[in-house]
């Protein structure tokens, strides 16, 4: 028994000295850095333990989250722990590779300890903890946040990647996947021997090619340690154009934007004759439901009485076919702000494929701009699957737009137009989670995107009107600038994690899918930015120059181009925004 004792004793110090606190600055003795925090500063009072602890404040849609990536070791248990003050103080960890994991408290009116467990995943070297407040709740305090376990050294370069191969191949792009390898943190693609993308996940789109070509790819894995070998070569041909799947014949570069057609504010009525031929996309805003939930979409052209100089509708229809002749496209958008449309039953699905395509008969329109926003799409409880949605509005909404398009055929423009919040923000939400207590509208329109993505014209994020939304960079970015449009794009182009799930990747749209939607003027919305910031934006994202903080993951000489919020606005502004596009691509 006596030597048992000391060995036993020895054991468990070894043991523990392996353990380590990867948190970094988790008593905020040092500032913030290196916490990301949407709402945050530090106070000397109160503070748990040392000078300082965090102080932040939920106000509106921010929850005044601080969190911070950190080295974790794969098949490795962790505990998170730390002191909070405040009403409904959350600490959790996110992109553990095996199941997310929070704690709380209702209320703290003194320092309560938090503490809870998780296991990491095979692949997994790096997690995400925060802490957060709740919406409205008032300041929450924070300190002394600490991550014990396994330090998140890594010694090497992972393995080299196997199973690479190709998936759907068009005139422009090679989608490639490939087998996860165990403590790899990223990977880079190589087409022809050049390094041309950097990914998080195991798949990967390689855009900007040129049809009826020939192409070499391979892959690396990647850690802290270095890159692997390149793995086995894969060939992909690229088809001639015409065998790209039913072209909408957009230009290379298209300019979008909305045309006040049912209502009038502050901008003026524009007839549709007097849209300038620059205008490549004319979405007509817009298309309303009867209800709710009745899935009975109606356009009421604006009045006279409300719109002084309306065209009729015989002249309207004229001007729409005069577009159409000279190479634009119209369509019908559904919902804006107001227009809340929610496909709960299968008889609200099946109206709106109806009422829709009625609209399309009657003004020989060129197809459908989904602009949902609100209430009008949020995911179940326990639907955290982008791949195999259940909730009905998304099922629905999917099966309704797969309908039309397979109803008009392959020249049917289908266009989306979601705010931030539904989709970029997915990258840290995705509904109300998977212990719930969050908005089940984060990332709710990542499933529709997704089931659609081979039908999709375009793509075109509203990056305005929007809170701070956190980047591939794990930082977090605000309108106002180039670099929060730089930010919103590249993760489309580029692809990223569900709610921080590695092993559950948002695969990146095509650049010629992609187009960047900003306010024509400081009118039309919160984030309007200067020519020059849109000029840097396009800049850093078509040719990687005039790039500022933020590092993008490719170059997409193909991106489409830009959409704004509207046609009315910059008319109003002397055409700023048209100009500006025009002076850029020409």
């Amino acid at each position: 028994m006596a030597l048992a004792v000391p060995g036993s004793a020895a054991l468990s110090s070894a043991a523990r000295a392996a353990d380590a606190d990867a948190a970094v600055n988790g008593g905020f003795e040092s500032g913030l850095s290196p916490w990301t925090c949407t709402a945050g500063t530090t106070v000397t009072s109160p503070a748990h333990g040392g000078a300082s602890a965090l102080r932040a404040t939920p106000e509106g849609s921010d929850n005044a989250q601080c969190a911070q990536t950190v080295n974790v070791r794969p098949n490795s248990q962790y505990t998170l722990a730390g002191y909070v003050r405040g009403s409904y103080v959350y600490l959790g960890a996110s992109g553990t590779g095996t199941t997310d994991v929070s704690t709380w408290t209702q209320s703290a009116p003194d320092w309560q300890k938090l503490a809870t467990t998780f296991t990491t995943g095979a692949n997994t070297t790096k997690v995400t903890i925060y802490t957060h407040g709740w919406y409205g709740t008032g300041a929450y305090y924070a300190d002394d946040i600490s991550l014990t376990g396994p330090g998140g050294t890594t010694t090497q370069p992972p393995t080299v990647p196997t199973g690479l191969r190709t998936g759907t191949v068009t005139a422009t792009s090679v989608a490639l996947s490939w087998t996860p390898v165990s403590g790899a943190t990223g990977y880079s693609v190589y087409r022809d021997g050049v390094k041309v993308q950097s990914v998080s996940g195991t798949s990967a789109t390689v855009s900007g090619l040129n049809p009826s070509t020939a192409y070499a790819f391979q892959v690396t894995a990647t850690n802290d340690a270095g890159e692997s070998a390149r793995s086995a070569t894969v060939t992909a041909t690229t088809p001639a154009r015409s065998d790209d799947g039913g072209s909408t014949e957009l230009p290379a570069h298209a300019l979008v934007g909305y045309l006040h057609a049912s209502f009038a504010n502050g901008s003026g009525y524009t007839r549709m004759a007097d849209v300038p031929d620059s205008w490549d996309v004319i979405d007509l805003a817009f298309g309303e439901p009867t209800s709710v939930t009745s899935g009975d979409i109606r356009f009421n052209r604006c009045p006279a009485s409300e719109c002084p100089g309306v065209e009729s509708d015989a002249d309207f229809k004229a001007a729409i076919k005069a577009k159409q002749a000279a190479g634009k496209k119209v369509l019908i958008s559904i919902g804006g702000q107001n227009g809340q449309v929610q496909l709960t039953t299968n008889a609200a699905r099946d109206a709106f494929v109806s009422s829709v395509s009625k609209i399309i008969d009657q003004y020989g329109l060129d197809g459908l701009d989904i602009d949902f926003e609100g209430h009008s799409l949020s995911l179940n409880t326990g639907d955290t699957d982008f791949k195999n949605p259940t909730t009905p509005v998304i099922v629905n909404l999917i099966s309704a737009l797969k309908t039309l398009k397979a109803k008009y055929g392959t020249k049917f423009v289908l266009t989306m137009a979601p705010e931030t919040f539904f989709v970029q923000n997915g990258y840290q939400f995705y509904g109300s989670g998977k212990w719930g207590g969050q908005d089940p509208r984060c990332g709710a329109y990542l499933p529709v995107i997704h089931a659609l993505r081979d039908d999709l014209t375009l793509l075109h994020v509203q990056d305005y009107n929007s809170g701070p939304i956190m980047g591939l960079d794990n930082q977090y970015h605000s309108m106002g600038g180039a670099d929060f449009h730089i930010a919103m794009t590249d993760m489309l182009l580029t692809g990223f994690p569900v709610a921080g799930d590695a092993n559950n990747v948002f695969p990146p749209l095509r650049p010629d899918q992609v187009a960047i939607g900003m306010p024509a003027s400081v009118n039309a919305g919160n984030g309007y930015v200067a020519p020059a910031e849109v000029t840097k934006t396009l800049d850093c994202l078509t040719k990687r120059t005039n790039c500022g903080s933020y590092p993008t993951h490719g170059t997409w000489p193909a991106l489409r181009g830009l959409m704004t919020w509207s046609v009315n606005w910059d008319r109003f502004a002397g055409w700023e925004f048209q100009r500006t596009f025009d002076s850029y691509f020409g």
